[in-house]
């Protein structure tokens, strides 16, 4: 061996090198390069280790063993999703979620004449605010683990246990008490209308709250997982079709959970009325329990500490929505079977959209660090013209697009699906069916424009969107869509001789 021969292999131990492969995309690739679906970009980072076996400083006359460390970092995981890939993805959960609210919106103009929901008036306000829930809890899960999936985190079994378990156990703890919250809430907003509260009733309320929620949220966080995991195995983006899927049995599932326990427990009252506080008691106490089990957590400590604020304040404000469907029930007695259609929709699109923006983020830079491909402030980045967010050339803004144009099909078919159910009896004028779909088309665009503008806002003060976005946009959705088809009503019954649907 020679003498640079040796210097050349000290030198080589221990070092690292970087190799830099790149190629520019263009909007028109070339010829060679058209069936090329993989990364533009490849950083490797190639390490030398001297083995472990030699510690001598004689070589003896040979070069040291070297152990060669190699990493390869893509900086495009996926390739360029096309209008008709993210159309074909987003719309087939976004149909069969749209008709999980369909039946919900039959289910809810069913049980609002049962004895209970008219004695118990307070349940009409809570309603809005448990199927809001599945906005609070469930697609915020879904969001969570899209990304965590999107992320490779998700990829071995232990992974995929840990994560979905701990995330089970926390929506769990988070259910109970954003549940009990919310009845109290609705029992504060009846005294005061009524200017009366009723212990045994309150008592009910917040057991058929809390049984709810407790069950739909863990039979939805399931199903949920198994989406996402599902979606990963085909090669599906789950940002797509996880936040659509956990709401298409929401609302009926927590609907026909809350009037069947309302229900059972309104038939006890008189002859069992230590049931109720005993349902409460029980929850109460295995809070603990779950706040223990989620804090030694990895991936639901930081969520358990951090991820309160949103889910309490979007149930304050889906109860606001609550307390004008109330009021708007008794004055329009057809509304009922619309409320689940338009809050559902308006939700399930912005939830889409904020799950995809929160998974660009995670890749794009670290949180609390916004990048541009031009050279401008963060400020400009944030706070787009709505010209930007729907008529840009950007992927968020072709998304936008995407989901715009799903607004009036979608609703056109899920409105009479509905009419066809109720055997013609919601009198579907064409005057309606343009109102109707101006005040959802103004509800959805609304959103998505507030959506981006937030979940940027969130992103540049270190506020994790998966845990905070969603939650804050549905409940403004539910808000807005309740009101717009209030005003909606309102105006049919100004126009139309006193004539609305359902109404006759």
């Amino acid at each position: 061996m020679t003498t640079g021969e040796e210097n050349y292999g000290s030198k080589a131990m221990g070092s690292i090198n970087h190799v830099q492969l790149s190629r520019k995309s263009s909007d028109t690739p070339s010829p060679s390069s058209a069936f090329d679906t993989g990364p533009t970009a490849v950083d490797m980072e190639i390490t030398l280790v001297k083995s472990p076996q030699d510690n001598s400083d004689n070589d003896n006359g040979r070069l040291p063993d070297v152990v060669v460390e190699a990493k390869i970092y893509d900086d495009e995981d996926q390739t360029r999703e096309t209008y008709f890939s993210i159309a074909i993805q987003v719309f087939i959960p976004f149909l069969i979620a749209g008709f999980g609210m369909v039946f919900a919106g039959l289910v809810l103009d069913r049980i609002q004449h049962w004895p209970v929901f008219e004695e118990i008036t307070e349940l009409v306000i809570l309603i809005p605010a448990l199927l809001g829930l599945k906005g609070n809890l469930e697609m915020t899960l879904a969001s969570r683990l899209s990304t965590q999936a999107n992320l490779g985190h998700m990829d071995t079994a232990k992974q995929k246990i840990s994560i979905i378990v701990g995330n089970l156990i926390l929506i769990q703890c988070q259910a109970i008490v954003v549940g009990f919250l919310g009845a109290v809430v609705a029992v504060v907003m009846g005294a005061i209308k009524s200017y009366d509260v009723e212990l045994d009733r309150a008592y009910l309320l917040c057991a058929s709250s809390l049984v709810t929620v407790s069950i739909a949220s863990f039979v939805l966080g399931l199903i949920t997982a198994g989406v996402i995991v599902f979606s990963r195995h085909c090669h599906i983006n789950p940002d797509n079709v996880a936040t659509p899927i956990a709401a298409s049995l929401g609302d009926i599932t927590s609907l026909t959970l809350l009037s069947w326990v309302s229900t059972e427990l309104y038939d006890s009252l008189g002859t069992q009325d230590w049931l109720a506080p005993l349902i409460i008691a029980g929850y109460i106490l295995a809070i603990p329990l779950w706040v223990w089990i989620a804090k030694r957590n990895v991936h639901t400590k930081d969520v358990l500490y951090h991820g309160w604020t949103p889910v309490m304040v979007a149930m304050l404000i889906s109860s606001m929505g609550g307390l004008i469907l109330d009021f708007m029930v008794s004055r329009f007695e057809g509304i009922a079977v619309f409320q689940p259609v338009i809050n559902g929709v308006g939700g399930n699109l912005v939830a889409v959209q904020a799950s995809r923006i929160s998974t660009a983020l995670h890749k794009q830079a670290e949180l609390g660090i916004l990048t541009s491909e031009s050279n401008v402030d963060e400020d400009t980045v944030i706070f787009i013209s709505p010209v930007m967010s729907f008529c840009g050339k950007g992927v968020h803004a072709r998304t936008t697009r995407v989901l715009m144009s799903m607004v009036i099909p979608g609703h056109i078919i899920f409105i009479y699906t509905i009419d066809y159910m109720k055997g013609g009896d919601t009198s579907l004028s064409s005057l309606f069916v343009v109102v109707y779909l101006c005040a959802a088309l103004m509800q959805v665009a609304t959103l998505l424009y507030v959506a981006y503008i937030m979940i940027h806002w969130m992103w540049k003060k270190k506020i994790d969107p998966d845990n905070s976005a969603i939650p804050y946009l549905t409940s403004m959705g539910d808000l807005l869509g309740i009101s717009l088809l209030a005003i909606a009503f309102q105006f049919l019954y100004l126009v139309a001789d006193h004539d609305t649907p359902g109404d006759r």
